[in-house]
């Protein structure tokens, strides 16, 4: 974090990013000669409603954050930011979003948390979108001009007004990742779950954070064991409503490789799920996406797989989807940093953040998230001991088919042979 006082003083001058929060009401004018080597530039959580025209100046600008201000316009003065790649107006009031004021280089887009009521036809344009995260607004309808993005891999449509998912999103070549809870157009199942007091449980540390709240470890005497318990940020996330995650988690039922939901907390302003204790021997597969990875998650330095782990991941993931699309659950962010994993391969798949019912018997809904399993397996060969064998080249094979740009030619999880 940086300061106001730091900036005017020509301290920071030469720097790539810049961070400002100081309840800024207008955007500082010192920002501009820092022009020839700003590359990110994050001015969230401020009081702002405006960007000048001359935000063009910042010729190396390939980033920008403006979350938590007052805009209720996304601004027009962007279009000559041509290396700007990513956007994001997080938790404003944005209202309008007018024709072709977005450059072509913009490839992550966030706009999450406003008032938009539709989007602009012109979004089409941006040909090199792959991530549009557009959950709790107010949308009606998605534009058909948006089939022409058709790099675009993760879209957040949660909690919205959604009537129907249109046919050419379904068909979008390297669409992977969907999320669409909370509409009248998505599905929904009720599913009843013990409930269980929060001053029942004594809890311990906090074990991890995530984008809808925080997991702690705890004890319940009423179950007599060691508990996970995640408590909601909010009743909306990044990724929908609270309640949507906790519905898909108490309804994807049993399964060896699905962490277990044991009872709900609600009320007295908390919200929250109480779920089987995964020892601290598990750990995360991967870590989330980065700026430069943008829909791709990432990996510590120097991790490599062997083709065993590899193909028990594989195994255990597959059937794990198989089970949650067999009752008409999409995952929705089926990725590597959503899976725990111990020494000995055994592995689970968690966080329903982003899951949506569906239909059971529409395949292209699991289509999709097949192609979100061929990225997995890619990341996972790609760092793999060895490039040959048999079983290195049938999940190759396996890999390529379910990352097909023909929806209609990828696998089901059920049919995938291990």
């Amino acid at each position: 974090m940086h300061t106001l006082a730091q900036l005017r003083s020509g301290e920071l001058k030469g720097i790539k990013r810049l961070t400002l929060s100081e309840n800024l009401t207008s955007f500082p004018e010192e920002i501009f000669e820092l022009a020839e080597s700003l590359e990110i530039l994050d001015l969230s959580n401020n009081l702002l409603s405006s960007i000048p025209d001359e935000i063009s100046r910042l010729t190396k600008l390939k980033i920008a954050f403006f979350s938590n201000n007052r805009f209720v316009t996304l601004p027009s003065s962007f279009k000559g930011c041509e290396e700007l790649y990513m956007l994001g107006f997080k938790a404003n009031q944005i209202e309008e979003f007018d024709e072709d004021i977005l450059p072509h280089s913009i490839s992550w887009l966030i706009l999450t948390d406003n008032k938009l009521k539709k989007l602009p036809r012109s979004i089409g344009n941006l040909h090199k979108l792959q991530k549009c995260a557009l959950a709790g607004n107010q949308i009606e309808k998605l534009p058909n001009e948006m089939a022409a993005c058709q790099n675009l891999e993760l879209l957040r449509l949660s909690a919205n007004q959604i009537d129907e998912i249109p046919s050419w999103l379904l068909s979008l070549p390297k669409l992977s990742w969907l999320a669409f809870s909370g509409n009248p157009c998505s599905g929904s199942q009720r599913f009843e779950l013990q409930e269980i007091a929060y001053e029942a449980l004594e809890i311990k540390e906090l074990l991890g954070s995530g984008a809808s709240g925080d997991i702690f470890k705890a004890y319940s005497s009423k179950h007599e064991q060691e508990v996970a318990l995640k408590l909601f940020k909010g009743a909306i996330t990044s990724d929908g409503y609270a309640h949507d995650e906790m519905n898909a988690c108490m309804s994807v039922g049993e399964h060896p490789n699905l962490i277990k939901v044991l009872a709900k907390i609600e009320g007295d302003e908390k919200l929250g799920l109480l779920l089987e204790y995964i020892p601290a021997i598990y750990q995360n597969l991967g870590f989330p996406p980065d700026f430069e990875t943008c829909t791709r998650d990432t990996f510590e330095e120097g991790r490599v797989f062997n083709i065993q782990t590899i193909s028990e991941v594989a195994k255990a993931i597959a059937s794990a989807a198989a089970h949650l699309h067999s009752r008409g659950l999409m995952h929705g962010d089926l990725y590597a940093h959503n899976i725990l994993i111990n020494d000995e391969d055994k592995c689970y798949l968690g966080d329903f953040g982003a899951a949506s019912f569906y239909e059971p018997h529409r395949k292209e809904y699991e289509k999709i998230e097949v192609r979100a399993f061929g990225c997995l397996l890619e990341d996972m060969l790609t760092l793999c001991s060895t490039k040959e064998g048999e079983a290195y080249l049938a999940l190759e094979e396996l890999r390529g088919r379910c990352m097909d740009e023909n929806r209609d030619k990828r696998p089901l999880f059920s049919e995938m042979a291990f």
